[in-house]
Order: C-alpha cells, then sequence, then structure tokens
C-alpha cells in the first residue's frame, strides 16, 4: 500500500515526513510549545501540502477506529499555518469535488440557523423545518464512502475508509438522534445535543477540506473524476440537484493498448467456439441465453442480489430501480470490508470465515419496522467440487408479502378490481372488497388541482404511472421504489418532494401536469 500511493503523488521525502510526524505528535501531546514546534517547522520542514499529511497518516501512523475524531484540527491548524497552502482549488462548476464543496458551504448555513435557534424557547416547528433540511446532508456521506473512498483505495490510500467513515457515521448518528429528541419533546436534552452536533459536523468538514479532498485531487485522475459523475447522479445531492450529461465517448478516448488487448480477448474467445455479439447465445446451466437477455433478467428481478468471490473481492450488483441501499460501479472490485461501516466489518469477515472454512452456507438478517420489513440474506458459494468461490447476497423489501391475507386464486392487475368468472367483484380475499386504489373513470374525466399541499400518494393512486414516469425523467425520483420511498410517502407533499428531490415546486408541478396531460 505504501509505494502504491506514492506512485501516484510527486516525490516526497520521507525524512521530512518523519520530522513532521514528530513534531506534530509532540506539541499535539504537550512536550512542546506551538512556537518550538513552528520553529521546527520553519527550519526541518519548510512548505508542505495536503497530500504530504495523508500519505504521513497512511504509511507512518497505525489506524484505530476513532483516530480521525481524536485528531484536533484546530491544533493542527495552528501548528501548519503558513506552512501548507489551505486555500480551495479552481474546479469546474460539474467537478465532483465542488459539489462536495458546496454542500459543506450549505450545511455550514445550517449550523449558523442552529446556534441562532438555540437562544430561543423551542418553536417545534421551526426546529422541524430546520431539521428537515440537516436529515439531507447523509447523502454526502453516502457518496464519499461509494464513490470517492474506493478510488482512493485503488491508489493506496485506505484511511478514509478505515477511519473517515467512521466520524461520517458519528456525524450522521448525532443528527439522527437530534431529530429523534425534537419529535419526543425532549426540548432542555434537545437544545444540549446542538452543541455536540455542531462542534462534530464542523469538526469533520474542515478535516475533508483540508486533506481529503485536495489529496483526492492529487491522486485521482481527471478521467476518472469524469468517470465517477453518473455514480453521484445515482446517489443524490444534500439540499440541490445536479445535471449531468453524458460525454459521448469516442475512438481516441480508447489507448492503443486497449485495442489491442480487446483484439486478443476477441480472438481467444473465437478460437474455443465463443462469441461476443448481442445476438450469441451463451450456454447456462439450464438453458441458452443472450448477454442482453441476461442483464434484463437481473435488472428486473424483485430482489437486489450482489456477490463476492472468494478473494473477497466485490464483482457484481444488480442495478434495479427498486435498490434498497445505494450503490455505484465504483464498489466493483472493491475489498468486501471495504464496503460496511467500521462498526460492522467484524460481522463481515466472520460470515466469510465461516462459510469459506465450511461451517456455515447460510446467514440472515430482516429489519422489522412498523412501516417497513426488510429481508437480508448471504449464502457460501460452492463449485461442484466443493471449492468455496465467493458470497451471494440477496436483499427484499417483504413489506407487501408480509401484509397478504388469504389467498388470491384469480387474475388481479395492479389498480384495478379483481373480477371472478360470474361478473361479480371480488378483493385480494374471498369475500372482502378491494381495497386498492382505482383510477376510476369520474377521477379520469376530473383530474385533482395540484398544489403545494397535494400530498403525492394521492396523485399516484390517481395517475398509475405518473410514478414511473418521475423516475424515469429526474433521477432522484428513483428512491420512491425504495423501502425510504414509501416511509416518505405516506406524508410527502408537493411542497416537500420539491424541496427534497432539488427540483423545486414549481417544476415538479409543471413536471406533472405535462405527464398527466
Amino acid at each position: 500500500m505504501v509505494n502504491k500511493m506514492k506512485d501516484y503523488l510527486p516525490e516526497i521525502e520521507m525524512d521530512k515526513m518523519k520530522t513532521l510526524l514528530d513534531v506534530e505528535e509532540r506539541y499535539e501531546t504537550g512536550k512542546i510549545t506551538l512556537e518550538e514546534a513552528r520553529e521546527i517547522m520553519r527550519t526541518k520542514v519548510g512548505k508542505i501540502r495536503p497530500y504530504h499529511i495523508a500519505y504521513m497518516e497512511q504509511t507512518l501512523k497505525d489506524g484505530a477506529e476513532d483516530e480521525c475524531v481524536r485528531v484536533d484540527m484546530r491544533k493542527v491548524n495552528e501548528l501548519l499555518e503558513g506552512f501548507m497552502d489551505t486555500s480551495r482549488p479552481e474546479l469546474p462548476a460539474d467537478h465532483p469535488l465542488t459539489h462536495y464543496y458546496k454542500e459543506n458551504d450549505e450545511m455550514r448555513k445550517l449550523l449558523l440557523a442552529a446556534e441562532d435557534l438555540v437562544q430561543y424557547p423551542v418553536i417545534k416547528n421551526q426546529w422541524l423545518e430546520l431539521y428537515d433540511q440537516f436529515r439531507q446532508y447523509p447523502k454526502h456521506y453516502h457518496r464519499k464512502q461509494n464513490q470517492l473512498y474506493p478510488l482512493l483505495e485503488k491508489k493506496g490510500f485506505d484511511r478514509p475508509t478505515t477511519t473517515m467513515w467512521n466520524f461520517d457515521d458519528i456525524v450522521r448518528d448525532e443528527i439522527k438522534r437530534c431529530y429523534q429528541l425534537l419529535e419526543d419533546g425532549k426540548d432542555d436534552e434537545f437544545i444540549a445535543a446542538q452543541k455536540e452536533m455542531i462542534a462534530l459536523a464542523r469538526d469533520l468538514m474542515d478535516k475533508e477540506e483540508r486533506i481529503l479532498y485536495p489529496t483526492s485531487l492529487a491522486l485521482i485522475s481527471p478521467a476518472e473524476f469524469e468517470d465517477m459523475k453518473s455514480g453521484d447522479q445515482e446517489i443524490g445531492f444534500a439540499f440541490f440537484d445536479v445535471k449531468h450529461e453524458e460525454t459521448p465517448k469516442t475512438a481516441t478516448t480508447s489507448t492503443a493498448d486497449d485495442s489491442s488487448f480487446a483484439a486478443d480477448v476477441q480472438a481467444l474467445l473465437k478460437k474455443h467456439g465463443y462469441s461476443v455479439g448481442s445476438d450469441q447465445e451463451l450456454d447456462v446451466t439450464t438453458g441458452k441465453l443472450t448477454l442482453e437477455q441476461i442483464n434484463l433478467i437481473y435488472k428486473h428481478l424483485p430482489v437486489d442480489i450482489s456477490f463476492v468471490d472468494e478473494h473477497e473481492l466485490v464483482k457484481f450488483y444488480s442495478d434495479t430501480d427498486h435498490r434498497i441501499f445505494p450503490r455505484s460501479k465504483n464498489v466493483i472490485g472493491r475489498e468486501v470490508s471495504n464496503c460496511h461501516p467500521r462498526k460492522s466489518v467484524h460481522i463481515v469477515k466472520e460470515i466469510v470465515e465461516k462459510f469459506r472454512n465450511g461451517e456455515q452456507d447460510k446467514a440472515e438478517f430482516w429489519i422489522n419496522k412498523p412501516e417497513v420489513f426488510l429481508y437480508i440474506v448471504y449464502f457460501a458459494v460452492h463449485d461442484d467440487a466443493g471449492n468455496f468461490r465467493g458470497v451471494l447476497e440477496m436483499m427484499q423489501d417483504c413489506t407487501h408479502i408480509r401484509s397478504l391475507t388469504g389467498s388470491q386464486t384469480l387474475l388481479t392487475w395492479a389498480n384495478q378490481e379483481q373480477t371472478s368468472p360470474t361478473g361479480n367483484k371480488k378483493g385480494n380475499t374471498p369475500n372482502a372488497p378491494d381495497k386498492s386504489p382505482n383510477l376510476t373513470e369520474e377521477t379520469a374525466k376530473k383530474p385533482i388541482a395540484i398544489t403545494s399541499e397535494t400530498q403525492l400518494k394521492d396523485l399516484f393512486a390517481a395517475y398509475p404511472t405518473l410514478k414511473k414516469e418521475l423516475a424515469a425523467r429526474y433521477t432522484p425520483f428513483k428512491m420512491l421504489n425504495s423501502p425510504l420511498g414509501k416511509l416518505i410517502l405516506k406524508k410527502a407533499t408537493i411542497a416537500s418532494a420539491g424541496e427534497r428531490s432539488g427540483l423545486g415546486e414549481e417544476k415538479l408541478i409543471a413536471m406533472i401536469k405535462e405527464i398527466v396531460g
């Protein structure tokens, strides 16, 4: 890992790095004064760049889960002032790092608003409005963990995954805790919790902007940042929406080596009787399928699946519209232990190890809440010779399945009453009325008035194709098909949906009217 990170950075003088580490540790522990520390910096270290700090931490420090939380950025800033350039880099408006900086700017405004409100008696609606915005911010962490961290790992810099991820989760959990205290009416505890939440959020943003983002800019190539944009959109952004148009790929984007390798692979496949043409049928265990058909099957599975190979590397996940947890293509090739929060890594390792040695072949988990029931199961994968080949993960939102009662033996389409062979209307259970929403003739002739207070669930009941069309036209609405989306739909209005999605109320109403005609 040491040499790998160094390969992507300008030449680094290790003697200076060791001196930097020594002076930093002695100053932080109070063994030398700030003046003494800065004098050593001036005479023995000199000017440094943010990636020097990252490289020093990666190669010379022993990692600990709480290390990122323990580092006092105030003392670090005092020590490094004047020796390290901490100005923001000039980046294009659509650069992935630009969006991280912009989200932090918006978050700082919210934190200032919170500091202002704590001076006054609690007015619950004011705070709820503010916390509705705070609760968007964890999208910022989702993108870091699923997009930025994997690329940094490939460059040998895994410190963000092993230490900063823990800090991300702490701030996210603090926001959740504060919101719950507010909902429960525990005003004194809620106000007291604001100081800790604000301090943690600011400290983490400081670490991001002074070390993480400048180091990312030094390690990650422009082409890799460009490739990151589509995955960023899949996960979404806090506080705003980003429109990204795919850059057309031309023949000039491929290198001669790429073309040569592709030609060699083609020749090898043909030599053994295989072809990669779109119409070529492949022999699968119980039939023949084209590659297009295989991908379509995965895309339409009612469950999410992912596969980790025997080397504990993520090789595949199914890309469905109803995906439960965020994923991006940067996860492919990543160590599975780096795809989970630090607090659950030991469970992942235990599952893999017991699957590998044959002690177990299945592990089940489920999340059971009043509004949603999620089922997660892991299977050990072995080949015909009994060799361990990896782990298959399956996730499913079983909320609807658990709600079914009685029996249904007659065909019933969504949003349509069931009709028996005699012409009598029936519900989903014998002798029970159909409770599913119906797009009646009356509704079709008299459209629902759309205002800021109109609830999305009423619109979707009246116009059955509306949800699918919104998701197709505007990426953030894909999450309406997820378990979280179903919870939001219980009370989502045009106003709240416009704000959460970043589209805005007026544009959302215009889009809906265009879809429903």
